[in-house]
């Protein structure tokens, strides 16, 4: 029956029944729901477990019926709100979600409402097998001891399907090597980064001794004196208190007292096979246990019946790595690594702080030294936050072979400019960059570092701008002619927090010279300084639609309000734009607005099912002119909404700035 026909008492007597088949699931049997007419099924959906859901959704799917309304249901009632979950379009997107949240939430023993509430249904082995299926990311929690020993016992099943499935690793937090306890997450991380498939590391933590380990024999021939006596030690009692020694003889210390391990090496003792039984406190606080750090012993030690001391364990390549709070410490660490660290195709680097100068140039003469091998595979480098710009110019010509480069700056007050450390005609060389992203948090910017750049890089297919601020009667002009002039293979173009709102002859001029793919001119102030707003726009959209490769359009936080119906025209005439997403959120667009935009949209209507994001626009303001406008746009759009509150005077305002 239809549901606007229902009766209150009907709909409560169907929720009663879809819960009895949640509850008696196994009784029921997967035959019996499969059996059932479809539009039941599709009831039946949100009230299923995740478990129940994995279970049918492969033949469901053979039935043509989506479990995508399913797996959102569940991200509702997790989340409980539709920002997190709404550019969730397909089932596998929507699943995916569902088990990277809950995996690392019911595998360490956290809980939330959502966990709590169904957690009969989930702290089972075989949730945490069918989630393992989805995730590509395993991150784990040193200091979570009872879930890593598990891997070595009940649920070692689980880490051999890990090892199959996990691509990337993530260590969140500080481990003390000189606690027993630790060896269980040493060895867990061995059997995935060596003996599994993960070829990204990404570190959360400052931990100079921890990520030595990481990157000890795993791409780098970079070997650490200290680390390699502590490794090969039988006691190592004071093993997270050693200073790391670099190639240069620079110390790096975790911040502890250090004891020589050359005092102790006359105390060392034989070394045991150690059982998986928890490590007394007594033992570890006398720092009289028997400890090793090396991997090939730990997997010996810790493999169920071990291992033949004959068999070598492989090693692992690193290629992409992300060191998430990046000091001066594990720069250290990294930068005698990366000499021959030829593995490497991605580096990404974050500091909470800002890098200072000689960090920066520190990293540059060890790229430098890696660049300048024949068997570098370096292409891709992320920085982030540098003192001044011109040290983009100094990473450039010293990693001639990326193709990829993010770099994000922030003005240092105490940093002293540089002068470039080359002549100008080697700085003028041409760069092999396909991908540039640069932002910029400074008072004011001079374009010329970015401008300079674009004019070295023919072979640029995306660029992302954001936050460049330019001087008093300057304009943002130039960047876009150098773009225009230099950089023809461009097909993502994305410009945010710039003011372009003088610079529509040269938008009109790139848009004609480059085939782009994806524009975004985000809070660009596009139509600020615009005589008539509405002509303006029609140009902008006339050149739009001559681009027949545009297929993704943002043109967010632009305050385009009433004139956001002139956009409907890109799907107007004989040839129809093929923009395929437009973007026109925070735009302050009111219902009125929207209805106005709804009618000549149907009226030029898009030649395939347009995804349009209406996120952060005044909706609430004439809710039922609102509700009326998606309902005109839902037989043409998948739309993206999320509720407004114009009590939010905060919001508000910075909508109407």
């Amino acid at each position: 029956m239809q549901a606007d026909n229902r009766t209150p008492k009907e709909i409560c007597l169907k929720k009663i029944c879809l819960q009895a088949v949640r509850n008696n699931f196994a009784a029921v049997g997967t035959e019996a729901v499969l059996d059932l007419p479809t539009p039941l099924i599709e009831d039946l959906l949100p009230h299923l477990t995740v478990c129940q859901l994995d279970e049918l959704q492969p033949a469901l799917n053979l039935k043509g019926i989506s479990t995508h309304a399913g797996w959102i249901g569940i991200l509702e009632d997790m989340c409980g709100c539709v920002d997190h979950i709404i550019d969730l379009l397909t089932e596998e997107e929507a699943k995916h979600e569902v088990m990277r949240m809950l995996f690392t939430v019911v595998f360490n023993g956290f809980t939330n409402p959502f966990v709590s509430r169904n957690i009969t249904n989930l702290n089972t082995p075989f949730f945490l097998l069918a989630a393992a299926k989805c995730i590509k990311h395993f991150l784990l929690f040193t200091s979570l001891h009872k879930p890593l020993q598990s891997l070595t016992a009940e649920q070692r099943p689980l880490l051999n399907l890990l090892e199959k499935r996990i691509r990337s690793v993530g260590v969140s937090q500080s481990a003390d090597l000189s606690k027993k306890k630790t060896q269980t997450a040493l060895y867990v991380l061995h059997r995935l980064l060596d003996h599994g498939v993960a070829k990204e590391l990404v570190v959360h933590v400052q931990c100079p001794i921890m990520l030595a380990w990481l990157l000890h024999g795993r791409g780098s021939q970079y070997v650490n004196g200290k680390l390699k006596k502590l490794m090969h030690s039988k006691t190592t009692s004071c093993l997270s208190q050693a200073p790391i020694t670099t190639s240069d003889g620079a110390s790096c210390s975790p911040g502890l007292e250090t004891n020589t391990l050359d005092d102790q090496d006359d105390q060392v003792t034989p070394c045991k096979r150690s059982k998986l039984d928890p490590v007394s406190v007594e033992g570890e606080e006398s720092g009289k246990t028997n400890l090793t750090v090396d991997p090939q012993v730990l997997c010996r030690t810790l493999t169920p019946c071990g291992g033949s001391p004959a068999e070598a364990c492989p090693w692992g390549k690193i290629e992409r790595l992300e060191i998430r709070q990046c000091g001066s410490d594990s720069l250290t660490v990294l930068n005698s690594a990366l000499l021959t660290f030829y593995c490497l195709h991605s580096l990404t680097l974050h500091s909470s702080s800002i890098f200072s100068v000689s960090d920066v140039l520190g990293l540059a003469r060890a790229l430098k030294q890696l660049s300048g091998s024949s068997r570098s595979s370096l292409t891709d480098l992320s920085i982030s936050v540098l003192p001044n710009t011109e040290l983009m110019d100094i990473l450039l010509d010293t990693s001639r072979s990326l193709t990829s480069l993010c770099v994000e700056f922030q003005t240092s007050l105490w940093e002293p400019r540089l002068i470039p450390h080359q002549p100008l005609s080697e700085m003028s060389a041409e760069l092999l960059l396909e991908k540039l992203t640069v932002k910029v948090a400074q008072v004011q910017t001079d374009v010329n570092f970015v401008t300079s750049v674009l004019r070295r890089c023919p072979h640029l297919t995306s660029l992302h701008v954001a936050g460049m601020r330019l001087p008093t009667g300057s304009s943002q002009s130039q960047l876009l002619t150098t773009l225009s002039e230099s950089n023809h293979r461009l097909t993502r173009l994305t410009l945010e927090d710039l003011n372009l709102s003088d610079c529509l002859p040269e938008i009109l001029n790139l848009v004609r010279d480059c085939k782009l793919e994806e524009l975004q001119l985000n809070d660009c102030r596009l139509l600020e300084k615009w005589s008539d707003k509405q002509e303006g726009l029609q140009q902008l959209v006339a050149a739009l639609k001559t681009v027949s490769s545009l297929h993704t359009l943002s043109m967010a936080q632009n305050r385009l309000a009433k004139n956001v119906c002139v956009l409907a025209e890109l799907f107007s005439g004989p040839s129809p734009s093929s923009v395929k997403r437009l973007d026109i959120s925070s735009n302050f667009i009111q219902a009125a607005e929207l209805l106005e935009f709804s009618k000549a949209l149907r009226t030029h209507c898009p030649p395939h099912r347009l995804t349009l994001d209406l996120r952060k626009n005044p909706g609430d303001r004439d809710p039922d002119t609102w509700s009326s406008a998606l309902r005109g746009l839902w037989p043409l759009c998948v739309l993206l909404v999320e509720g407004w509150k114009s009590t939010d005077t905060m919001a508000d305002h910075i909508s109407n700035m």
